[in-house]
C-alpha cells in the first residue's frame, strides 16, 4: 500500500502551542497530538494546514515554515511538520475529532498521556532548536 502524505500543524500563540486529545470515533483515541490530517489530493501542504486547523479547532492559522519530516510509528503516513501562528480566536474543537484542546508550553508535552514517540522526538529534539 503506497504510503499517504499527512500534515502536522504545530500552532503557535505567545509562548504556548495547541495539542488535541484524538476524538473517541478516529483511529487511536484518546492520544494527545499536535493538529494533523491527511493531506487531499491536488492538495499543497499550506493549504492542508489551513484546512486542517480550520476543520478541527475552528481558527485560522499563518503557516511560518515547514521544520521537520517524520513517518507514524506504522509506516502508513509520511508526516510533515510545519510552524504556524494563531493569535487570536477562539478554539472551536470538533467534537468527531478532538475530544479535548489545551495550549501548553513545550516543557508540559512529556507529561501528556499517552502521546505517540515520533511526536515526543519533536519536542525533544526538533523544537528545542526552532
Amino acid at each position: 500500500m503506497p504510503q499517504g502524505e499527512a500534515i502536522v500543524a504545530v500552532l503557535l500563540r505567545a509562548d504556548r502551542l495547541l495539542v488535541i486529545r484524538r476524538g473517541p470515533t478516529i483511529s487511536r483515541p484518546g492520544y494527545w497530538q499536535p493538529l494533523s490530517g491527511r493531506i487531499e489530493p491536488g492538495e499543497t501542504q499550506r493549504e492542508a494546514l489551513l484546512r486542517e486547523v480550520r476543520e478541527e479547532v475552528g481558527l485560522t492559522a499563518v503557516p511560518l515554515a515547514k521544520v521537520w519530516e517524520s513517518e507514524t510509528d506504522d509506516g502508513r503516513f509520511r508526516l510533515h511538520w510545519w510552524t504556524a501562528r494563531a493569535d487570536d480566536g477562539e478554539v472551536v474543537p470538533d467534537p468527531v475529532e478532538v475530544a479535548e484542546a489545551r495550549w501548553i508550553t513545550p516543557q508540559e508535552f512529556p507529561a501528556l498521556d499517552p502521546i505517540f514517540e515520533g511526536d515526543l522526538e519533536f519536542f525533544d529534539r526538533i523544537l528545542p532548536s526552532l
